[in-house]
């Protein structure tokens, strides 16, 4: 089994605000749809409720949605009622999210692929610490510089791979 988690982060370790993120890179969303393409990704009820409908599910993947609720359904989506039973359902999935799902499944990755924003927002999800004593940056992302959306706002992609 390979688990990859990706994600966006602020340099304090916002990844969400009220239920959105609080910055705008479109650069990181096409690295998303780039590596998440043709794959699994799983994600929480309130992350699947995040992504706007006429984007539910995410094309070109399947979508499973972890869930305590056994009578939450959604055209689109296979429902997990457990991180077991998610990743039981796929062997080499992408983990997108939220803050709980990521806390759930890092102790099961082999894979980081992290979208470092270069602002600080105030937030009320965060992204799951990175312990460099269990994680390593590949060779390619470990000088990874700063580009400039065209947005404006400073970003860089980060790798890791379990140490």
């Amino acid at each position: 089994m390979t688990v990859a988690l990706i994600w966006a982060q602020a340099s304090n370790g916002v990844i969400g605000a009220d239920g959105a993120m609080p910055w705008e890179v479109p650069e990181d969303l096409a690295r998303f749809r780039e590596l998440t393409m043709g794959s699994t990704v799983i994600m929480g009820r309130r992350t699947w409720d995040t992504i706007p409908p006429r984007f539910r599910p995410l094309p070109g993947r399947r979508n499973i949605v972890v869930t305590r609720d056994p009578t939450w359904k959604a055209e689109g989506a296979d429902i997990a009622m457990s991180i077991d039973e998610a990743l039981a359902l796929d062997g080499s999935p992408w983990v997108m999210g939220g803050a709980e799902i990521y806390a759930a499944t890092i102790a099961y990755a082999d894979r980081l692929e992290v979208t470092e924003i270069a602002v600080a927002p105030e937030g009320d999800a965060f992204a799951p610490p990175v312990d460099p004593e269990l994680w390593a940056l590949t060779p390619a992302t470990a000088d990874a510089p700063w580009l400039t959306s065209r947005t404006g706002i400073a970003y860089r992609f980060l790798s890791y791979i379990r140490a």
